[in-house]
């Protein structure tokens, strides 16, 4: 068994389309930092999933919903350190608003 420290997800603006992030790709993935700022000037809300292979995004991967981050605010989500990502599962999230947020996301992959 192997486990490499990865970045997931470099810094990169959210989409206000549900969007792919991270698919976790021949290895079991464990989230150890997700974090999300608001840079703009008014409140924006993000929903984070957490897909298994086997299913496609919808109300039942739904980790996050509807988290509110006020103007410049930092988010660490709590509720998605130590989630683990089976192999081909993925990480989608989808913005309330384009060109607002920016995430990075890291972790370990175990192969």
């Amino acid at each position: 068994m192997s486990v490499n420290i990865r970045v997931f997800v470099p810094s990169k603006i959210v989409e206000a389309s549900q969007t792919t992030q991270y698919t976790s790709v021949g290895s079991t993935s464990i989230i150890d930092k997700f974090t999300a700022t608001n840079f703009s000037a008014a409140s924006v809300s993000i929903n984070v999933n957490l897909v298994t292979p086997e299913t496609i995004v919808g109300n039942e991967n739904l980790i996050v919903k509807n988290r509110v981050l006020r103007p410049n605010e930092t988010y660490l989500f709590p509720e998605l350190v130590g989630q683990i990502l089976m192999p081909n599962g993925f990480i989608s999230t989808l913005a309330g608003t384009a060109s607002a947020v920016n995430i990075r996301v890291s972790g370990r992959e175990i192969t």
